[in-house]
Formats: structure tokens, C-alpha cells, sequence
């Protein structure tokens, strides 16, 4: 009797403590609303707010979120996949730039959009924004190259941007960085123009031709003064480099400039850059990758024998084994070399092997040419003026961060 009794005196103190909560639930909702033109109550909701967004939330790696020991997620196959893709829109994005929008500029179809990336031995976990952005909480994310790493950059702002609240982002421009700032996380985004790594005279974020190329290739402070205190780093560097086998720089003496062959100057330009590495980046605390090269698809005849064209009114990826000629396996080979000789590690995201096959992802025809979309007439000469070396977005990097994406949060399950 005396249990029965303290049981139901039990379940009143419950039902009341429940239903003051509520009471108090309600009234701090009528007190809210009551001021919420009142300047001292949103001083207080804003300092409340700033305490809190600072907290971390521990990420959970989910068992299909592992990749399996041995899995190499750069082999593969496309798969076609028009329900999860594309993992944004055009019209979602407002941080995109006129020369990736093919959409916006009229390319009537959009299966580039629907590929999936499915490697051989295993799956990629899905992109998650908000794992994303706790990964990158208190963090600089920098990306480091040319346009097709902006490319890049403007498709991981895409990817994370959608989870944002509006008035807690911003995308500032300080020629030659961009700048992609996440108030709610302390972190930034960032992108540097720096189409051969080391110093050159087409540094300008703005006023520069490919035409015209000298390098300097012992100088890389002016840049990687930019660079420093990034904790993570993605540096990118090729086709500016092969734009003629020989390319015109200095070394040693600013004033000695002579012609050199492009992988011997090459293999000196990343060499300065692996001195600044080794001297610099702390690995306790940073981490470094080196995406590999995009490759171009200016000569369809590689894919499509007998042809005289490029990728202009491509639509799906090519199938089966290929590599090619735009790919230089040189260049390849020093990347390779001059990164697995340091003793600070440097990842390479081994990006070209699944991209050679998408003939299709290029801008073509709908894209930007000296920073104009393409008139009429010049979009009925796309043997002329297809751009096959750029890619649309949503498109191809996507995949590329997706990718990045699976090692950071592999990197964080073990640590």
C-alpha cells in the first residue's frame, strides 16, 4: 500500500515538474516574442548564440562510412545515378562563376550532372555538409593553383554552403585569394591563384595570358607567405605548364632568363616547393595533398577513331580503358617522386585516371573566353572555341572533394 501510495505521489511530482517545464517552455516563447524588437533582448540571444555555435559536436562515422584497409577509391567506373546527383543545383549555389554555369549559358543537356563515382573494392561514404564543416571547425581549408582548383574550391563552397544559414557566410575577394567565411564554425574556405605554384609573371589573379609565360623558378615566397598558418592544404599545377614544350625562366640569377624544357623546369619549380614544404609545415598539426592533373579532351579522334572534333556535344563518359595524350605520365612521374622524398607527408588526391573518362563534363561551348560568355558566332565554331579543359559545375570536382571528403573523415575515425 505504502509503495502504491509513494508510485502515485511519484507520477504527480513527475506530471507537475513536467508540466512547469512546459509552462516555462512557453512563457520563454511569449517572452520572446513579445521583445523581439527589443535591442537588449537581441544583445542577449546574441551573446547566448555565440557561446553555443562554438561548441563541438563529435562526428559520428557510421559503418558504411568506412573505407576497407587496401581499397584504392581512384580506380573505378562511373555509374549512372540521377537520383542522389547532382548533390546541388546552379540555382542553389550563388558563389559560382559565369564560366562553369553551363546550365545558365544553354547547354541543353545536363546528364553530366548524374554520374556517380563507384570505386572497384568498395563505396564512398555520401557527402555530408554539416561532417564537413565540423572537420573544418576552427580550420583554414586552402586550395592552391589555377582556375581548374578554383574550380574545385567553388565546388567544396557549393557542397557546404547550402548548410549554412544565410547572414553566417560570406565570399570575399582579395585578388589573388577568395575567401569562403563560416562565422559559425571559425573557419574559412580559400582559394590562391597560383597557376604554376612557384613565382611567375601571370600571378596577376586577373591580368595574365598563358601566352605569355616566364617563371621563376627558385621564388615562392610572395606566395607561400599567403599560405602560411592553412591547415590544409590542396596545391594543384599543370596546364599552364603545357602550353609549349619549352617555357622561358629564371633560376639562380633574376636576371638570367633562358629557355628551358617544360619537365625540367618543372621538376625544379616543385622542388623549390618541397624546400618550402619541408622547412615549414608543421605535420602535427597541418596536412598537405597534391591533387594530380585534369586532363584536357581536345582531340576526340582518341576516343572516337576517324574523328576530327573535341568534347564539344559530348554527353557521357567514355568507356572502358583510356588514357590520354593531354596527360603527361613525365609530369606524372615527378609528382610522384618529388613528394614520396619528403618527410612531411604529402597525399596525392590521384584525381586524372577517373576524369580522362568524362569527355562529356567539359564547358565546351558554354563557358567564358578572355571573361565574356561566347557570342553566337563563336559557338558555331566549337572546333574553335570549345573550351575542353574546364569543367561545368555541378560536374566533375564534385567528385574530386567527394573523394577528399572520404580521407579527411577516414583520417578522423582513426584519430
Amino acid at each position: 500500500m505504502t509503495s502504491t501510495r509513494f508510485s502515485q505521489d511519484h507520477r504527480i511530482q513527475f506530471l507537475f515538474s513536467a508540466a512547469l517545464a512546459s509552462l516555462l517552455v512557453l512563457g520563454a516563447v511569449r517572452f520572446y516574442l513579445d521583445n523581439l524588437k527589443s535591442n537588449q533582448f537581441q544583445l542577449l540571444w546574441q551573446s547566448v548564440f555565440s557561446q553555443s555555435r562554438f561548441l563541438r559536436v563529435p562526428i559520428n562515422v557510421s559503418a558504411d562510412e568506412i573505407i576497407e584497409d587496401g581499397c584504392n577509391v581512384f580506380e573505378g567506373k562511373w555509374v549512372w545515378d540521377n537520383v542522389s546527383y547532382p548533390l546541388y543545383t546552379e540555382e542553389g549555389c550563388p558563389y559560382l562563376v559565369k564560366q562553369v554555369t553551363c546550365q545558365r549559358n544553354g547547354r541543353p543537356d545536363s546528364f553530366y550532372q548524374n554520374w556517380r563515382w563507384q570505386p572497384n573494392g568498395c563505396k564512398l561514404p555520401r557527402y555530408n555538409a554539416l561532417k564537413m564543416l565540423e572537420m573544418l571547425r576552427d580550420k583554414r581549408l586552402m586550395f592552391v593553383g589555377d582556375s581548374l582548383q578554383r574550380g574545385m574550391f567553388e565546388s567544396m563552397v557549393c557542397l557546404v554552403q547550402s548548410a549554412i544559414p544565410d547572414g553566417r557566410k560570406s565570399l570575399q575577394r582579395v585578388p589573388p585569394r577568395k575567401i569562403f567565411a563560416i562565422e559559425d564554425y571559425n573557419a574559412t574556405i580559400e582559394y590562391y591563384w597560383a597557376p604554376f605554384i612557384i613565382e611567375s609573371i601571370s600571378d596577376h589573379a586577373t591580368n595574365h595570358t598563358v601566352m605569355k609565360r616566364m617563371v621563376k623558378l627558385d621564388s615562392i615566397e610572395k606566395h607561400s607567405k599567403q599560405w602560411e598558418g592553412a591547415d590544409i592544404l590542396l596545391f594543384e599545377s599543370y596546364v599552364w605548364w603545357m602550353y609549349k614544350p619549352f617555357i622561358n625562366a629564371t633560376y639562380g640569377s633574376p636576371d638570367n632568363v633562358r629557355e628551358y624544357n617544360v619537365t625540367t623546369a618543372y621538376r625544379l619549380a616543385l622542388e623549390t616547393w618541397a624546400n618550402w614544404i619541408e622547412s615549414s609545415i608543421n605535420p602535427r598539426r597541418q596536412k598537405v595533398f597534391f591533387v594530380t592533373m585534369s586532363p584536357t579532351h581536345l582531340w576526340d579522334w582518341e576516343w572516337k577513331a576517324g574523328s576530327d572534333g573535341n568534347c564539344f556535344d559530348e554527353t557521357h563518359p567514355i568507356e572502358g580503358p583510356y588514357w590520354g595524350t593531354g596527360s603527361n605520365l613525365e609530369i606524372m612521374g615527378i609528382v610522384k617522386e618529388v613528394t614520396e622524398k619528403l618527410q612531411v607527408n604529402i597525399r596525392l588526391l590521384n584525381i586524372t585516371q577517373l576524369s580522362e573518362y568524362r569527355k562529356d563534363g567539359h564547358t565546351s561551348i558554354f563557358g567564358e573566353r578572355k571573361g565574356k560568355l561566347l557570342t553566337k558566332e563563336q559557338r558555331s565554331d566549337p572546333k574553335n572555341f570549345a573550351d575542353c579543359i574546364h569543367w561545368c559545375l555541378p560536374g566533375v570536382p564534385d567528385t574530386w572533394n567527394e573523394i577528399f571528403y572520404a580521407i579527411l573523415l577516414q583520417d578522423y575515425r582513426k584519430h
